[in-house]
């Protein structure tokens, strides 16, 4: 496995991650024909950001046989975390306290959320 905790996905990276975390692993067809389902791209760009994650460590690839078949190198949840670090950092001036609540006043969470919200912190209080 490359080192990726540097690594930073671009937005079209992180679609391709999104596939790939929900399929487990997937041709370069397989993961253009679900991108394409929402959004106009051409195949040989999906290729092309395929074999560039590859290089940079974000993806692995079976090619023992013709079709590649990618996975993610990845894992969503570091990602995310990742993501949320830099943008509590950047936008935030490092306050997590002022994320949550832009987070929640910019909509109206269901009972659900609210409820796993409450266990969050009840958790994080023990």
């Amino acid at each position: 496995m490359n080192t990726t905790k540097a690594l930073k996905p671009t937005d079209s990276e992180l679609e391709i991650l999104r596939v790939l975390w929900d399929k487990g692993e997937a041709t370069v067809r397989e993961v253009h024909e679900e991108l394409a389902a929402t959004k106009d791209c051409g195949y040989t760009t999906t290729l092309k950001l395929m074999q560039i994650m590859f290089e940079k460590g974000l993806v692995i690839r079976d090619d023992s046989s013709r079709t590649h078949i990618y996975q993610a190198n990845v894992s969503r949840e570091k990602t995310q975390q990742q993501l949320v670090n830099k943008m509590v950092d950047t936008l935030f001036s490092g306050s997590r306290s002022q994320l949550v609540m832009q987070a929640l006043g910019s909509h109206t969470p269901s009972k659900e959320e609210l409820n796993e919200i409450q266990q969050l912190l009840d958790s994080l209080k023990k």
